[in-house]
């Protein structure tokens, strides 16, 4: 998915964008409100990692002005402090989670995965489609008895498609789901994405169909 993190630390930000990069996230930092909101003219986002002090102002306000647009990505608020008030406020602005630092990765990446299952209408990890299973924390599929591995892109292209089967998805639309503005993404990216999916697919009954000059789509044969 692509991530929008807002944190003014470098160090922190880093190591964060790092992780999530390990998991098959495109990862854009901001490291103020100013920078936030350029980002969010500029590309589509699933998720935002907020914090709340930063250099130009509040990200209460900034969220509390996202709400009042009525945009609505999911937002988990980022906060040094452990006051069950200041957690409340954050929840009753329309942030769709918070978490504590320092935290742990794990659990950073934990809460990132459960903010998107909700968004997503989702009760847990795993999607039954057309003869297969997919499990997005075990990061597999399952046809038959045969479990196959997914790669991080492969997965979060499959979470993708997965999403709206049948909804037909531009390259440039994955492009910008799938990398931040820092990765260098050659023109057959997608195609080699989209081509290791087919064959993880193989054996069900679902085919990701290519429209020329259009995009891709899941749907069942």
């Amino acid at each position: 998915m692509r991530i929008l993190l807002v944190e003014d630390g470098e160090e922190l930000a880093r190591a964060v964008a790092s992780r999530l990069a390990l998991e098959g996230h495109g990862v854009d930092h901001a490291p103020t409100l100013a920078d936030a909101r350029l980002f969010l003219d500029s590309a589509p986002y699933d998720l935002i990692l907020l914090d709340i002090s930063l250099p130009d102002g509040d990200g209460r306000d900034f969220l509390a002005a996202e709400r009042a647009a009525r945009r609505e990505v999911p937002v988990i608020m980022m906060t040094a402090s452990a006051s069950v008030g200041d957690r409340v406020s954050t929840l009753d602005l329309g942030a769709d989670d918070y978490i504590t630092k320092p935290f742990d990765f794990a659990e950073l990446q934990a809460r990132c995965r459960a903010v998107l299952r909700r968004r997503a209408g989702a009760a847990d990890s795993r999607r039954h489609f057309a003869g297969f299973t997919f499990d997005a924390l075990g990061a597999n599929v399952t046809i038959g008895e045969e479990t196959r591995e997914l790669r991080a892109r492969e997965l979060r292209l499959l979470e993708i498609l997965l999403s709206r089967p049948g909804q037909t998805y531009s390259k440039a639309h994955l492009i910008d789901r799938l990398f931040s503005f820092d990765e260098e993404v050659s023109d057959n990216a997608i195609e080699v994405y989209v081509g290791r999916l087919r064959r993880k697919l193989e054996g069900s009954g679902a085919r990701i169909e290519t429209l020329r000059g259009v995009g891709y789509r899941l749907i069942a044969e």
